[in-house]
């Protein structure tokens, strides 16, 4: 799992700042989610003294696909196994041609292979899955572009594999049910053992997705201020998360808004969360994947 340095991130954080891009900051009132200017939209905000990006996704748009994206184009996920590396955050973004590219889940740093974290589903289809993980929390959509956010060490209820579009495994859980619930007891309960996700209230730079409770939006945060996982579920809920995850952080946190990056990954990266809606269309194989998934013709093979 990733741990970098508070430094490296507080050192990116005046290029962030000054990028025209980004626009002014202001305040977002308690549990409101701002209307999109389109399906998929991303602005600079601050709330509780810290800055961040928020890209909300509007599920009930008809083109709105969200998938994961893989380095290099690979078929499979990483594994100790099977490798197919990293690259350049810059590279994926310019491959996928999404309307939001954002990074994914945990990986491997210290290991040539860069074995990804957790079971992943992506366009219909099974990226990576072993019987026995278990750890962290899962983030899936099904049909319909239904979210389902389950946390399997928790909560007595199985993962629909089968059923799944889309599904990535991160951690540990923010925000359930709309209550913030990340604790000590429940991230190590999770499984995770990395010094800055046991300790909620250690800051370092974050990353997160969640749902509102109609489940018609999707949130993404990636926060420009280095902040606690409690901080980060405090300003999740305030948004109007009613469930919500954390995300790979540290050097990892990358953020691109229809092909301008405005939030620079620090390392190569392994897996990325790539949205598409009707201003950045998607690949005419993933829009055939998507209508084929939704006629029950595609599902993935849980082995």
């Amino acid at each position: 799992m990733n741990n970098s340095p508070l430094t490296h991130k507080l050192s990116r954080r005046s290029l962030l700042l000054g990028s025209a891009a980004l626009g002014a900051a202001y305040g977002v009132s308690r549990r409101a989610i701002a209307q999109p200017a389109a399906a998929v939209d991303t602005q600079r905000r601050s709330l509780q003294g810290v800055a961040f990006h928020l890209t909300t996704v509007d599920l009930s748009q008809p083109e709105t696909l969200v998938t994961l994206g893989l380095a290099n184009d690979a078929p499979q996920a990483n594994t100790p196994q099977r490798s197919y590396g990293d690259e350049p955050f810059p590279q994926i973004v310019r491959r996928m041609q999404a309307a939001v590219v954002a990074n994914g889940t945990f990986f491997n740093t210290a290991a040539p292979h860069r074995d990804v974290m957790g079971n992943m589903v992506g366009a219909g289809r099974l990226l990576r899955y072993f019987a026995w993980e278990t750890r962290g929390t899962t983030l899936s959509l099904r049909q319909n572009q239904r979210p389902e956010m389950l946390t399997p060490n928790l909560e007595n209820r199985p993962r629909a594999w089968g059923e799944y579009w889309f599904s990535l495994t991160c951690g540990p859980r923010l925000v359930t049910d709309g209550q913030v619930s990340v604790t000590a007891e429940r991230v190590r309960a999770e499984g995770f053992t990395t010094a800055h996700l046991v300790n909620p209230q250690t800051a370092a730079g974050r990353s997160a997705i969640g749902f509102s409770q109609d489940s018609r939006t999707l949130l993404m945060v990636a926060c420009i201020d280095a902040v606690s996982l409690r901080r980060a579920a405090e300003i999740l809920r305030e948004l109007g998360a009613y469930q919500a995850m954390n995300l790979d952080g540290g050097a990892s946190v990358a953020l691109a808004a229809r092909g301008t990056i405005v939030y620079p990954a620090g390392r190569n990266l392994t897996n990325v969360i790539a949205v598409y809606d009707a201003r950045t269309p998607a690949p005419p194989a993933l829009q055939t994947a998507w209508t084929q998934f939704q006629q029950g013709h595609l599902r993935p093979q849980v082995p």
